[in-house]
């Protein structure tokens, strides 16, 4: 089964989530920084990887959140959602988005999120109660 990692960077009851660019049938839709996990690699590594592509930042990556299961292309998928600690977008310049947004989670559930991460935000709202 193939696996994908989904960064959850949480400030002050805001989470990060970026734009896609036009294209593909996810484009123009928004998600939670992340992407597939390649060959051997742990989904800590692959977090790492994707946010050094996608923003040219080092991150630490806590614990994990939750997953969800889902089906894309007709193919099994496997999504894990993991803390992700960043030092900032300052000077951040989008590879793979049009831009990057902080909202909250009822702001998250109004916006065209990808199907599979709107799967992660019932544990996403469980670790960050008030």
């Amino acid at each position: 089964m193939r696996r994908s990692v989904a960064g959850i960077v949480h400030r002050n009851g805001r989470f990060l989530v970026g734009h896609r660019l036009p294209g593909g049938d996810m484009g123009e839709r928004w998600e939670f920084p992340g992407g597939k996990v390649d060959g051997d690699e742990s989904p800590e590594e692959a977090l790492r990887r994707e946010f050094d592509e996608e923003m040219g930042i080092p991150v630490r990556v806590g614990g994990m959140i939750g997953s969800a299961e889902f089906e894309h292309g007709g193919k099994a998928r496997h999504l894990l959602a993991y803390e992700v600690d960043i030092p900032g977008l300052e000077g951040v310049v989008p590879v793979e988005h049009s831009e990057f947004a902080w909202a909250t989670l009822d702001e998250i559930r109004k916006l065209d999120f990808v199907d599979s991460d709107l799967l992660l935000l019932d544990s996403i709202a469980r670790r960050y109660a008030q």
